[in-house]
């Protein structure tokens, strides 16, 4: 048989995922090979489903990658729960449910940005522009569902989506076609946008000083001002986990049967119950009242169900699909990804248009919680915080590793950080040293556990 690296044919991507440390830098071994043919380091390297035929092996060979230098998603894990502690030490209300809702919704923006940068850090490339591209699409929503347009506000998100995602695709092309860095590209797109989002608002003579207000009915303002039923939100709940279960042992049981590697059944539902338990954890919290005396506010925002859709949707597409196969081999080594016949400037521009579409999301959750849109959006502020989302979370800024769940704990953290220090009433100045700190220890593990890795 030909290899296909050295015929430039299109290769077949196999049916297992990714490794478990979301690279594609990471060969599997085939069937043939057994954990006793392989060394300690080799073995570390391999993710532990491959290896592991009982639970306990499965914990086994993780704690061989922790001890390697692949601890994954552990250090921000621990880091999240200091930082808890350390807030809820200083200010008691910090875990309220009142307050952690507050903190779920203020993640909301932070989560969905660092999404759509980890597209881009996946392809060793960075995006820059997202924060006033966000804006530009919010802006776009915010005038097509306003009079006197008055368009449906499904038509008016539909419509501000394809803004965002054309922008990202005009980057890619230059990005790709030209050859242009993406750092100088998506600069030029970060002062772009900004004068383009003046453009328009002047333009527009219903945007008063430069604003466009959502009317408080529209399902967009709803989306972080209004809350599902506390039964709507336990039906759905259980729905959801029966559904994922249903899938993953179904999907456990089609590669067994073909002989593919998968996880062992213990694993599959110690999964399925971690899943469960983080749900229903969520659910007790949002059913708290958390209103005043004579105010009842209880149930779980709408924003947070369409962030764990959107986080769901793309790890099926990272972890599960061709395209996602490929971003992360181009990231991990292009010039093999080109030689394998992997079309890396189509891939390249794909990841970027996905990345504006993803921030065209956010910028929708951004004006729902402003219950407006405005030309003085901090668009730089909100890229750094896409990339300290994406980095805090895990994800490498090298390129090749990394996962869209990364910007769940990324965004969490930051938002923990932002929410805490807030309770203690500290100036804005602090705030931003403190998110600083976070960010430059987040890359210093990401530098260390790469060089580790690099001396096994």
């Amino acid at each position: 048989m030909s290899d296909p690296v050295s015929t430039g044919t299109t290769p077949n991507p196999s049916e297992s995922d990714p490794p478990a440390g979301g690279s594609a830098a990471t060969v599997a071994p085939s069937a043939e090979d057994t954990p006793e043919g392989l060394s300690g380091a080799a073995l570390a390297e391999v993710a532990p489903e491959i290896l592991a035929g009982s639970l306990g092996e499965y914990f086994g060979a993780w704690s061989r990658r922790i001890r390697n230098g692949e601890s994954g998603m552990l250090p921000v894990i621990a880091g999240l729960v200091i930082i808890v502690i350390f807030f809820q030490l200083e200010r008691s209300a910090f875990l309220t449910s009142q307050n952690l809702v507050n903190l779920f919704v203020q993640a909301s923006i932070f989560i969905v940005f660092g999404a759509a940068e980890i597209f881009v850090l996946l392809l060793s490339e960075i995006d820059l522009s997202i924060g006033y591209g966000a804006a530009v699409g919010a802006f776009v929503i915010a005038e097509l569902i306003a009079p006197p347009v008055s368009l449906p506000w499904w038509l008016g998100i539909l419509c501000g989506l394809a803004v965002m995602s054309l922008l990202g695709f005009v980057q890619g092309t230059l990005i790709t076609r030209l050859g242009l860095p993406s750092f100088v590209v998506t600069l030029g797109g970060y002062l772009g946008f900004q004068g383009l989002l003046l453009e328009v608002a002047n333009a527009d003579k219903t945007a008063v000083g430069g604003v466009i207000n959502i009317d408080p009915n529209s399902p967009i303002y709803k989306l972080v001002n209004n809350n599902m039923s506390v039964t709507l939100g336990w039906i759905i709940l259980v729905v959801v986990v029966v559904v994922y279960a249903g899938a993953t042992l179904a999907r456990s049981r089609q590669r067994r049967a073909k002989g593919l590697t998968t996880p062992p059944t213990g694993v599959t539902l110690l999964g399925v119950g971690l899943v469960a338990v983080g749900g229903i954890v969520l659910m007790l919290i949002c059913s708290t009242n958390r209103g005043l005396a004579l105010t009842k506010v209880e149930g779980v925002p709408y924003v947070i169900p369409l962030v764990l859709i959107v986080l769901l949707a793309y790890t099926w597409l990272l972890g599960r699909t061709r395209l996602g196969r490929y971003i992360y081999a181009i990231g991990a080594n292009p010039e093999a990804a080109r030689r394998a016949g992997i079309k890396v400037n189509r891939i390249k521009t794909i990841g970027f248009v996905l990345a504006s579409f993803t921030a065209g999301i956010a910028g929708l959750i951004y004006a729902s919680t402003q219950g407006s849109m405005s030309v003085d959006i901090n668009g730089g502020q909100y890229v750094l915080y896409a990339v300290a989302a994406a980095v805090v979370g895990g994800t490498s800024l090298f390129g090749g590793r990394g996962k869209i769940m990364n910007a769940l704990l990324g965004g969490i953290v930051i938002a923990a950080v932002f929410n805490g220090l807030g309770l203690m009433g500290v100036s804005a100045a602090v705030e931003y040293i403190a998110t600083a700190i976070v960010l430059i220890a987040a890359v210093t593990l990401d530098s260390l556990v790469r060089r580790r890795a690099t001396a096994h």
